[in-house]
């Protein structure tokens, strides 16, 4: 399957600016291909706030997140790969979610814990039970 991350980073930023707060991105700043200005980072991350107010151009695709913003007065394109989005959240309350650090391989294959001790390789019973856990 093609990784949902793009999916929900648009819901839930939309579910948030709906909201009336703002939505802002955590980023590994480790990424390839993430273009920011370097003062941003910190610790290894960036903190991007995407509401409507704050930046032009908003564009979250299968592949990237592309938007213009202003960073000390000056506007300045900004790329982020959406495999680097740790976080979406609302800076008022905390509120959005997270993602997993490793979601696919270098192949493009998901890499998913299937909660069974069968080998590596084998295909999962398609009778079993999905695999699925509520996080409040």
């Amino acid at each position: 399957m093609i990784s949902s991350r793009p999916y929900l980073v648009r819901a839930i930023n939309e579910w948030i600016v709906d909201s009336g707060l703002t939505p802002h991105l955590l980023v590994d700043a480790d990424q390839p291909g993430l273009d920011v200005p370097e003062s941003s980072i910190q610790d290894g991350r960036v903190v991007l706030n995407i509401s409507p107010s704050a930046v032009k151009d908003l564009l979250i695709d299968s592949e990237m997140v592309t938007f213009v913003a202003r960073f000390g007065g000056v506007s300045r394109a900004v790329t982020v790969p959406i495999s680097a989005v740790e976080a979406v959240y609302a800076r008022e309350n905390g509120r959005g979610m997270m993602f997993p650090v490793d979601e696919e391989d270098e192949d493009g294959t998901a890499e998913h814990d299937s909660g069974d001790d069968s080998p590596e390789g084998e295909k999962p019973d398609r009778k079993s039970k999905p695999n699925l856990k509520v996080v409040k």
